[in-house]
């Protein structure tokens, strides 16, 4: 494994650089090919940034975090590396070959129960929003004035959250949630 430290506003210290190669070479055991990895230090003020890119072939992991304490940054980010290259391996040693997607035999011979209900429950995408106070009619008039099929809004009477959404049939239907 190759690993390069730079210091940035920050003194060098031979302890640190020990110490960040230790962390490193215990995630050789997630990718069996030669490992190259960047790590970069740096203090601005009172912040402690800690930047580590991690590549070997084909593959490559870029991690950032930052805290009061260097230590602290550094476990962090190495423990975000890691997270992401059990997932990249998980991901290869899950991925199969075209002729058993089928769902047939495998090459031991015994027949594969393929389920693919957990590919199609994934998330792809995240959008996060302001919940504006708001009466009903003014929630109808934003949704009738828009694409959307849906609106989540904050009651301006009782400060709860409200879904208000428009059904196959034209008519809006109400979720009230109590908080």
């Amino acid at each position: 494994m190759q690993i390069s430290v730079t210091f940035r506003n920050t003194g060098s210290e031979d302890w640190f650089k020990d110490y960040i190669t230790e962390r490193l070479k215990k995630l050789q055991k997630y990718i069996d090919k030669p490992l190259e990895a960047h790590v970069v230090l740096s203090v601005e003020k009172f912040r402690n940034v800690a930047e580590v890119k991690v590549s070997a072939r084909g593959v490559n992991i870029n991690g950032k975090e930052e805290a009061k304490d260097m230590q602290l940054a550094v476990d962090t980010v190495i423990d975000k590396i890691e997270r992401q290259m059990k997932k990249h391996k998980e991901k290869l040693r899950g991925h199969k070959s075209n002729t058993a997607k089928g769902g047939g035999m495998t090459s031991s011979g015994v027949y594969e129960d393929m389920d693919e209900e957990p590919a199609r429950l994934r998330i792809v995408e995240t959008k996060k929003m302001v919940l504006r106070p708001m009466s009903l009619d003014e929630a109808i008039m934003e949704i009738e004035g828009s694409k959307n099929r849906f609106i989540i809004y904050r009651d301006s009477g009782s400060e709860n959250i409200h879904v208000i959404y428009r059904r196959d049939d034209g008519a809006y239907a109400l979720i009230e949630a109590n908080s």
